[in-house]
């Protein structure tokens, strides 16, 4: 309490949002570290991101109107900054070059290029869904940031019935936070009401978080990053990526629904018996089931590494508020996973093992710096630290967990839109992992429940290898929620819990101690 005391400090004297000129967020904008991921990913070459996006569908009131609905996205426009971004590469772009982000001054875009309106009065269901489809790859390959063309948006009028509008944004100007922040923008300025002031500019920010990449803590940081990244060999696929041959268009996917009774408690009942979060539930699961498919194919170690996602929205930079900023913040870090050597068996029945396992994982994930941030700077804008990162194995699965969604609402205007759209990578882009995880939870009637979608490049592995590894995640998941609910001995604290030294050992001890006095 002293200790905390000494450093609190009122309200009026935390650190102010630093004001910024008008126009401060035109202009070059610095590569941050996802985008430099990307253009490494790619080889330097932006002809393969033309079409890498992200999409809604929304259904829309029967009045929407073109002139209304071209009006409210000019509005968008001019008061987003990154909706006007351009990518300038040197050359002709259609080969390596370096990669320029820009953002042209409000005025120079035009909503009125963007925005499409398609007649699909009287269609049923089957043919709109048909028609929004072909309207969506359409309006992918009209994508492309080298010229400027990061934005499309296409009404499907259906007279005076509730229409759809597709959404469709290059990713280099958007990710799921920004969503939130543009949809209900889009309904407010379509209503003429007025949109409310944007904190800090993105340019200042990717300024700001690209210039601490030369920080001395950030340096500090490498020894931990190189410590995660160099492990045994993961054992997931028989071969490297190829990135001629492991594309956008030839990846495969499953997914795999866990029902309510199971899902319920891993987002309750599990994280909170061991004061954790979700993600430490689900990547424990995750862990688990890599290490005991490694081990069917000879691999050793109880260790596995995995590229997480995150919303990249970190509180390391003073003076600043992203709350409304629009904008690609995302950033990637490795983890090195080890659950320990856990019997199938005991997966299966819940057993003790898998409390022992959660609480490591747990730790680990705490061990990590800034949720992870650093490493994106590290691994992409300081050279000496990004020679020494690029040298060792990437990691060869990626997770990312988008939290909880309501699907398509009670079919209101302006809720989401059942129609699907096509995958948001360009066809022609290498892929990046072997295999990818995208799990959300859906809050349905009957309860929440997950759904896993397991990508991977056709090729690279079979069908069966894939789901055999789902089953084993699912498997895990099922014995982490029995685990739980068998007694009130399961859970507890770890050491990133308490103000106070103490190892594992010495917590479980104590809490062992006061149970027996309960």
């Amino acid at each position: 309490v002293e200790e905390l005391a000494a450093i609190a400090r009122p309200l009026a004297d935390a650190d102010a949002v630093e004001a910024e000129p008008p126009g401060t967020g035109t202009g070059p904008v610095p590569v941050t570290p996802i985008v430099a991921w990307l253009r490494d990913r790619v080889g330097g070459d932006a002809s393969l991101i033309a079409g890498f996006h992200q999409s809604m569908v929304l259904r829309t009131p029967a009045d929407l109107g073109l002139d209304r609905l071209t009006a409210a996205w000019q509005k968008v426009l001019d008061h987003h900054d990154m909706l006007r971004l351009r990518l300038d590469v040197d050359g002709n772009g259609d080969g390596p070059g370096e990669w320029r982000p820009v953002v042209r001054p409000v005025g120079d875009v035009r909503a009125a290029d963007q925005v499409t309106r398609v007649d699909v009065a009287g269609l049923d269901a089957d043919k709109l869904a048909a028609v929004v489809t072909e309207q969506a790859h359409a309006a992918r390959d009209r994508l492309d940031p080298r010229i400027g063309a990061v934005a499309r948006l296409v009404w499907f009028d259906a007279g005076t019935a509730q229409g759809r509008l597709l959404v469709m944004l290059h990713h280099l100007v958007v990710d799921g936070v920004s969503w939130r922040i543009l949809l209900p923008d889009l309904v407010t300025a379509w209503a003429g009401g007025e949109l409310q002031p944007v904190g800090t500019s993105f340019r200042r920010w990717a300024q700001r978080l690209t210039a601490s990449a030369s920080d001395p803590e950030r340096a500090a940081e490498l020894d931990t990053w190189l410590d995660i990244v160099d492990g045994p060999d993961q054992r997931i696929a028989d071969r490297p990526l190829d990135p001629r041959a492991d594309i956008a268009a030839r990846a495969r996917s499953l997914t795999l629904t866990l029902p309510a009774d199971v899902t319920a408690p891993l987002l309750t009942d599990v994280p909170a018996a061991f004061h954790g979060r979700v993600g430490d539930v689900l990547l424990t699961g995750l862990a688990l089931a890599a290490v005991q498919y490694r081990r069917r194919r000879g691999g050793r170690g109880t260790s596995v590494l995995v590229d997480l996602e995150g919303h990249g929205r970190e509180d390391v930079i003073p003076g600043v508020d992203v709350t409304r900023t629009v904008g690609w913040f995302t950033s990637i870090h490795p983890v090195r996973l080890d659950p320990g050597a856990v019997e199938p068996g005991e997966i299966r029945a819940g057993g003790p093992a898998l409390g022992t396992a959660l609480k490591k994982v747990k730790e680990q994930l705490r061990e990590i710096p800034d949720n992870g941030i650093g490493y994106g700077l590290l691994r992409h804008l300081d050279p000496a630290a990004a020679e020494e990162l690029a040298g060792l194995p990437p990691a060869q699965l990626a997770f990312n967990y988008l939290g909880r969604v309501a699907p398509g609402g009670d079919g209101a205007d302006w809720s989401l839109a059942p129609e699907e759209t096509p995958p948001g990578e360009d066809p022609r882009m290498p892929m990046a992992h072997a295999v990818e995880i995208n799990a959300v939870t859906r809050d349905l009637p009957g309860g929440p429940e997950l759904n896993a979608t397991w990508t991977w490049p056709d090729g690279l592995l079979a069908e069966d290898d894939v789901r055999e590894l789902a089953e084993a995640w699912s498997t895990a998941l099922r014995g982490l929620a029995a685990h739980v609910a068998a007694g009130s001995s399961a859970g507890g604290f770890t050491p990133s819990d308490l103000l106070v030294d103490l190892d594992q050992g010495e917590i479980d001890k104590l809490q062992d101690a006061w149970r027996k006095q309960q």
